[in-house]
């Protein structure tokens, strides 16, 4: 199949072509054999909770018709979905558990290889938690931070403190009159699974409702707590230049990927990668020296930081291999492809897993322990040099790469648009309401080998800033963005719309915002609250003019993701449907009447043109509904009409 096809970016397209003349299957190949995909599954309508089945129900049938049970195609598609939503809250909020036990450790122990870095974020975190600051040492407040945020995970009374201290008090209330206040974020997930189980939960909405608790037990809670932590444990991002693409590999060096999601080993080897006597080492191969990039949310953690930079997102992780320059890829959890085993094989790549919950045929493991973090890392990084002298040739390493700015934050925003000394949201605000800016999307998600890589994200945000639409972006979605220089100040002139392009050129921003990983969805979140919270927009982020998307998601990471900015009042597209279609009265709920639940809802579009102007038509009834829809004359004030002003 022609490249072209499968992906937009040039550094792919050359290594889809090298894989194909040399055999190696890729994604891509793996999708051209399933096809066609199971309908009854990609529709919702098949289940397997129990042995009576498995159950499929015909969407298309005349009659009513019911798995054994009496399952109707509404219950088994519900079930499906909430239980996707529990494994997506899941592995970010477990993300989340990880780096606070980490920090549990690194403030109660004396010798340690962790450290606080951000002082002023782990005493703002900490007072929002109720937790006494004044007069008291870092490692006090943190101890008492790290058993408050690990109580979130398991507690047995009350609800979330992360969910009361940061959204909008009309957000809060829409919630707690649904019924779907977070508790616990264990909990959640686990009542999911209870409520799916045979012989328990069987009304749509109520599953739903159950779903709904749990992703915002998962965007408000576990994965807030991952990012907040993170901040306070690695040090808070600030805007960074970063390179991005294949072509960041270096031939003359010994070439390691980090690729994953969890920052606490891979912030640990970008220390250690530069100790000169690694380096020594290195050189005494043969090496120039000592090259780290990224792969994935692992790279975002270590670009947003470090300015590390991004060798690829998701379906660029066997591309990499195949350049034959890389001598270490070390993965923790998530979005990593079992094929990579047999890849690496192929090649001298070591492909080395760390974590125990991630163990891959093929790949060689060694357990990372965070009190002995120095130490692992140390022997990767002599692994990785020992290897480079395997490698066969200089190999093939595509030319295309970019550059871009990358690091911005909840809080960094503020000093961004209202200066060092006085931070503020208002010139955001105040160039919304003016029509400069017509709105905010966050633009956000994975790839998809259904989707030509790269292109929805790409088409998507082109036609957002073309209409005045500030883009945010995370994840996959912000790798694609900066390979295509969407992150360079420069490309507002080349890509917005009057309005938007005047705002970045005078703030000196990019138009496309990076604000993290996945789990730093929770930054856009806290972006909203700000923006409620500085006026003039609404009471409720569901009355702000933003939307949300993503355009190759593949993940059920991604189905807890969206449904939380759902459950916060956020209108979100996603290319490919969510597998509920064959399910007629919950899709009608999820597309329409959840909308009165909870002030958001979902819409499924392929195209990412169509899908960009859904948000913009939604961005503009918000406009509507605010009333600042309507072009004011600008009116030039002499001094007779400057007294006449109040200064009340």
């Amino acid at each position: 199949m022609d490249p072209k096809k499968r992906s937009s970016d040039k550094a792919s397209q050359e290594m889809i072509s090298q894989m194909a003349e040399a055999g190696q299957q890729n994604a891509w190949d793996r999708l051209e054999t399933q096809l066609p995909q199971c309908g009854f599954g990609k529709l919702g309508v098949c289940c397997r909770i129990c042995t009576m089945g498995p159950c499929r129900i015909d969407p298309f049938g005349e009659e009513p018709q019911f798995g054994v049970c009496g399952a109707d195609a509404d219950t088994i598609a519900a079930r499906n979905l909430v239980r996707m939503i529990a494994s997506g809250a899941a592995a970010h909020s477990d993300h989340g558990r990880d780096v606070a036990h980490t920090f549990k450790m690194a403030v109660e122990s004396d010798n340690c290889d962790y450290m606080i870095k951000d002082e002023l974020k782990l005493r703002e975190v900490a007072a929002r938690y109720g937790i006494k600051v004044e007069g008291r040492e870092s490692k006090e407040i943190g101890t008492d931070l790290a058993d408050a945020v690990l109580s979130e995970f398991g507690k047995q009374d009350g609800t979330l403190v992360s969910a009361a201290a940061y959204p909008p008090p009309a957000r809060q209330k829409v919630w707690e009159e649904f019924g779907v206040t977070p508790r616990s974020i264990d909990r959640e997930i686990v009542e999911i699974m209870h409520r799916t189980h045979i012989g328990v939960g069987s009304d749509y909405k109520n599953l739903v409702k159950q779903g709904i608790r749990a992703c915002l037990a998962d965007g408000w809670g576990g994965s807030l707590i991952a990012t907040e932590i993170s901040d306070i444990l690695f040090g808070s991002p600030w805007p960074i230049r970063f390179g991005a693409n294949l072509g960041v590999l270096d031939s003359k060096e010994v070439n390691i990927i980090v690729h994953g999601h969890e920052p606490t080993l891979s912030d640990i080897i970008v220390a250690v990668s530069q100790e000169p006597e690694l380096v020594k080492m290195a050189e005494a191969k043969g090496a120039k020296g000592i090259n780290l990039s990224g792969m994935c949310c692992t790279a975002n953690e270590t670009l947003m930081r470090h300015g590390i930079p991004v060798a690829g997102n998701f379906l660029q992780q066997e591309l990499a291999v195949m350049t034959g320059v890389v001598e270490v890829m070390v993965v923790d959890v998530q979005c990593i492809m079992p094929a990579l085993g047999s890849l690496c094989d192929c090649f001298h790549t070591k492909l080395i897993t760390t974590s125990p919950k991630c163990k891959i045929a093929g790949a060689e493991h060694i357990e990372f322990h965070e009190d002995r973090a120095v130490e692992i890392a140390r022997e990767i990084v002599k692994l990785a040099i020992e290897n480079f002298t395997n490698r066969k040739g200089e190999g093939k390493i595509p030319k295309a790469t970019e550059r871009g700015i990358a690091g911005f934050t909840t809080e960094n925003i503020f000093h961004h648009l209202g200066g060092r000394f006085r931070g503020s949201y208002r010139p955001l605000n105040d160039n919304i309401i003016n029509g400069r800016i017509r709105g905010a999307a966050g633009v956000v998600g994975c790839n998809n080998p259904k989707q030509v890589h790269d292109y929805g994200h790409l088409a998507m945000i082109k036609e957002l800033l073309k209409n005045d639409v500030l883009v945010v972006s995370t994840g996959c979605s912000a790798i694609a963005a900066g390979k295509a220089g969407l992150m360079r100040p420069e490309a507002a002139a080349k890509y917005c719309g009057p309005g938007l392009g005047e705002v970045c050129e005078t703030v000196g921003i990019p138009p496309v915002l990076h604000v993290g990983s996945c789990v730093d969805n929770s930054r856009i979140l806290t972006i909203l609250s700000n923006v409620v919270a500085e006026g003039g927009l609404g009471e409720d982020i569901s009355e702000l003019p933003v939307a949300g998307a993503a355009p190759e998601w593949m993940s059920e990471k991604a189905v807890s993701i969206g449904m939380y900015f759902v459950a916060s009042g956020v209108y979100t597209v996603i290319a490919e449907p969510l597998p509920v279609l064959g399910a007629e009265n919950l899709t009608r709920y999820l597309t329409e009447g959840i909308e009165k639940d909870v002030g958001g809802k979902w819409a499924f579009e392929r195209d990412p043109v169509k899908a960009a102007h859904l948000m913009i038509e939604h961005i503009e009834s918000k406009r509507d509904a605010l009333g600042i829809n309507k072009a004011a004359e600008r009116k030039l004030y002499d001094m007779e009409d400057r007294r006449a002003l109040s200064v009340e």
